[in-house]
């Protein structure tokens, strides 16, 4: 396992969506992992091939964020260990971990009468504080609040100037996952967007993270169906058979199915899913993925898929899977080593969405390869790259000088 002493400069993970199941697990199963109260399994940056990449250390993140809810971390936990998502016996060592992240987490209400525009500079004074606070090399801000339903076209989403001016007029209104992207790139933060929310998927954020010189990478953390399809449908095109249908139900419950319960929330789900499908096989699938709220799973889920195929003289043939696991223990592990990837591309001076972890995510940021086998070679080669030169200085964020 790699060293997890703390011996580099330290990292902020700043949560939006802190006291929710994805970050609480995140918070305890890396403070767990430091303690040697657990393994790293389920970590991908924690294997052999990346080893020699320059991460951050465990040890050396520092957590913080956001919430609009008010159960402390403390009591999260131990719900999420009634519910058998973390093992009773880590809890000894969470207490300290937990109370110390707790007291990093602000508001993300709005306010009564406020603007977005003051309300994204409210979010990024939070931001800018926890970093000057704890002295951190930089803050990486991840998204993992509830999907919300994506917004509808408007032009100021196409470029930065016309979006800061509907802002500060109050003509344009953006969706709360790409306000925090647009606040955390205004705090010279970068941004991971673990949702299917909109996040940074809009030019004019693009444009305002290469202004300020900050990565992003996102969208829809890819732990469970996806995961399966972007490893199993390369297989059809590599053996040139003709996938024809593909149909899936996924049934989940807890916070997330009671969200995706709602179809506007569901389709930007629904629609990275199938459009992963049909990208990876270069061509139209019939089917259609469904989605059920099912609150008496919890935090688990399940997904059943039923594929149909063509083979040679136009055998029609068919396969089926069921997929069943822990949603948040999948999650987490995957929201750290993001943190620790983009740490590593803003140590490098990287700008922009970030395609090399495209690996992550059902709708990757900046790429449409989704192949799981060449989105991991890309990653792994992209980890491992030589150091390159350091980056020039970046201006303060918050002064209000472009660079």
């Amino acid at each position: 396992m790699r060293d997890t002493t703390g011996s580099s400069p330290r990292i902020g993970v700043w949560m939006v969506g802190a006291r929710g199941s994805v970050a609480t697990v995140a918070v305890a199963g890396a403070a767990a992992v430091v303690a040697g109260a657990a393994s790293p399994v389920g970590c991908v940056t924690e294997t052999p091939p990346f080893a020699d990449a320059p991460l951050p250390a465990l040890a050396d993140l520092v957590f913080g964020g956001h919430d609009v809810v008010g159960t402390p971390l403390s009591a999260r936990a131990r719900q999420l260990v009634d519910a058998g998502v973390l093992p009773a016996s880590v809890l000894g060592a969470l207490d300290t971990p937990l109370a110390a992240a707790e007291l990093e987490i602000r508001d993300g209400s709005a306010r009564p009468g406020e603007s977005q525009s003051r309300t994204a500079a409210r979010l990024a004074e939070d931001m800018a504080a926890f970093r000057d606070r704890h002295a951190l090399e930089q803050v990486v801000v991840v998204n993992v609040s509830s999907t919300e339903p994506l917004p509808d076209p408007d032009p100021a989403f196409l470029d930065l100037a016309a979006l800061e001016a509907g802002l500060a007029a109050g003509t344009v209104t953006l969706p709360a996952s790409s306000l925090y992207a647009y606040a955390a790139f205004t705090a010279g933060c970068s941004y991971v967007n673990f949702t299917p929310s909109a996040g940074a998927a809009l030019p004019a954020l693009e444009e305002l993270a290469r202004l300020r010189r900050v990565p992003h990478a996102g969208r829809d953390g890819k732990t469970g169906e996806t995961l399966v399809k972007s490893a199993l449908a390369p297989m059809f095109t590599q053996r040139a058979l003709r996938l024809r249908s593909w149909s899936g139900t996924n049934l989940l419950g807890g916070g997330d199915g009671a969200t995706l319960a709602d179809p506007a929330a569901a389709r930007s789900k629904t629609e990275s899913k199938q459009r992963a499908l049909e990208d990876t096989v270069g061509h139209a699938v019939q089917g259609q993925t469904h989605i059920d709220n099912v609150p008496e799973m919890g935090e688990w889920k399940t997904a059943w898929d039923h594929i149909s195929f063509e083979g040679f003289l136009g055998v029609r043939m068919t396969m089926q899977f069921t997929w069943q696991g822990c949603d948040s223990a999948l999650a987490a592990p995957l929201v750290l080593d993001l943190v620790r990837l983009t740490a590593l591309a803003a140590r490098r001076g990287e700008a922009g969405a970030l395609t090399a972890l495209g690996f992550f995510f059902k709708d990757p940021a900046g790429s449409a390869e989704h192949n799981l086998t060449l989105q991991y070679e890309t990653l792994r080669a992209w980890a491992t790259a030589p150091a390159a030169a350091p980056a020039p200085a970046r201006p303060d964020p918050l002064s209000g000088a472009r660079p």
